[in-house]
This record gives C-alpha cells, structure tokens and sequence, in this order.
C-alpha cells in the first residue's frame, strides 16, 4: 500500500476559511511550511494574520493590492500586477513578515492567489519584488528540460526561513529529475527541509474539447525513513514530502505542467542544499550534449 491518502490532497480535500487550499501545520506531521490559494471574486478580499509565519503572497491568475500593518505597527503597500495565468512568465510577489496583518484587496476582475509560508523566528521588512526582479532559470536539457522561476530563493529575497520558486515543465517533459532529496542537515551538503509541490496543469495548444491535462509526482524514500507516492495530479492537487528522495514531476505528451514549491526546516541556515538518488544521479552528465528545449522559456525571457 502507498502513501498517498497521507500525502496527496486533491483539489477540494483540502479547504479552509474562504482558501480552497489550505495546508498548514494542522496536516499530521507537517511542522513547517503552509500554503494557501483562494479565488477572489471581483472587489473580494482576504484578511489574515501572519502570526509565527513569513509568507510571499504570489498571484497565480490575475493581480491584487496588498496590504500589511507589520509587528511594529508599520504600514506598507503593493499592488501586484500579477499575470493572466502561470504559464504566462513570472509575476511580481510581496513578501510578509510574522506578526503581521495582511489583507489582499482584488479588483475587477477574477483573481488567484497564493499564500507560501514558513515559521519564521525573526520579523524582516516588507518587501515588494518586480517581475522584472525575478531570476528565470533554464535547468536541465533535452526532455529534463525544464523553467525555473526563483522568486523566493535565498539569493533573490531575504526572508528568515522560507524558500519558494516556481517550475514549468513543458509537455513531454521531465523535471525534479535526477530524484533527489533534501531531509538531513549536513553541513555544506545537505539541508533538512519539508516542501509542498502545488501543481496546475494546461493541454497544449490545439488541444481537442474534452481534453484531460493531467501530470504525475513521485516521492520514494529509504530502507530507514520508507515514504512511497505516487502521484496523478491536476489544477489545484498538492503533494506533501516530508522527506524522501521526490522526483521526477512529469509532464506527458500535450500537457503542459506548472508546480509551486514552498520549502522550510529547522535548520539555521536558509539553503536549497539537495543530494540526488546515487541510482540516477549520472543522468546530469548527459545533458552536456543536448540543448535546451526551444519552448522555454514560457512567456518570460531569461
């Protein structure tokens, strides 16, 4: 028997307060990461505080004013043009520190938007990040090519504990490939932290009607820390790694694959520091004779 009942929340599992998703540290064994996305109606809001959480509020379709009052008692403004949808490039974000109240203001139109957190043990400045600001990474080459948008790494925001990026994954695709994993603090190696995988999903251009653009996940983990998932995935699914060797994220054929990845752990140094599976690791070494896939990068420039 897999994990997945354990795991993966489908779209619709896993709702709360207004969010359509939700994943806190209410999940049983989940301590350091959250993520949440609400659909706004036009002129809706969304009020929350930040409590023992920095978050990064990122629109996924559409855009919103942000507002914060922080910890002392600071004021501050943003208003986040968004995108028309995440496979249109990057988008601008604002960063919220703990003990914060935050309202997201929407206008008139639909909007999406996400909300990555991580507990964090120091209150940071407010921060608003252009588009323009955001880093667009192409990893990999041939079908491990893939798109990576570094917003909320360790090099682009300063933030206490959470790290996020977004990854497009062209259909045909596969990405968080070699597997790897990232659940033991060792110095200058590796670095333990928890990661949510939210996923969207789009057919390819000339699709018919009734097309059903689906993607796959896989986490595996060792003889000593056991974790099996495997994954279908649509619009809206997450899929929770606690530890364990994850990949690869698929994309088949005329589907086009988007996943937000929301990062933390207690470790005191904020660092991606990743070790692949030793089984497949070598797959790296091949990509120095294949090129990059021209579609990328997906309506943003490098």
């Amino acid at each position: 028997m897999n994990d997945n009942a354990r795991w993966v929340l489908p779209f619709g599992t896993a709702r709360e307060d207004g969010f359509e998703v939700s994943v806190t540290d209410a999940v049983p064994g989940w301590a350091h990461t959250s993520l949440r996305v609400a659909t706004l109606a036009p002129f809706a809001q969304v009020v929350l505080d930040t409590g023992d959480s920095e978050m990064i509020v990122v629109p996924l379709q559409g855009g919103a004013d942000v507002t914060v009052v922080d910890h002392a008692g600071q004021h501050h403004k943003a208003r986040l043009a968004g995108r028309d949808s995440v496979f249109a490039g990057p988008t601008d974000v604002a960063y919220v520190p703990r003990g914060a109240g935050l309202t997201i203001s929407n206008g008139d139109r639909e909007s999406k938007i996400a909300l990555c957190g991580a507990k964090a043990a120091e209150s940071l400045p407010f921060r608003y990040v252009a588009a323009a600001e955001v880093p667009v990474e192409l990893r990999g080459a041939g079908t491990a090519s893939r798109e990576v948008r570094n917003f909320g790494v360790p090099q682009v925001l300063e933030a206490d504990s959470i790290i996020a990026c977004e990854v497009i994954t062209p259909a045909g695709n596969w990405s968080s490939y070699p597997p790897h994993k990232h659940d033991e603090e060792r110095e200058g190696v590796e670095t333990e932290l928890e990661e949510i995988y939210y996923f969207e999903v789009r057919a390819e251009p000339g699709a018919p009607e009734g097309a059903d653009p689906v993607g796959y996940q896989r986490v595996y983990g060792t003889a000593e820390r056991p974790i099996d998932v495997l994954a279908e995935v649509r619009t809206g699914d997450v899929v929770l790694v606690p530890h364990g060797w994850h990949g690869p994220a698929m994309a088949p054929p005329g589907y086009d694959l988007y996943y937000l990845n929301v990062m933390a752990g207690p470790g005191a140094t904020r660092a991606w520091l990743i070790c692949d599976d030793p089984a497949h690791g070598w797959v790296r070494q091949t990509w120095a004779g294949q090129a990059i896939d021209p579609r990328l990068p997906m309506g943003g420039t490098r």
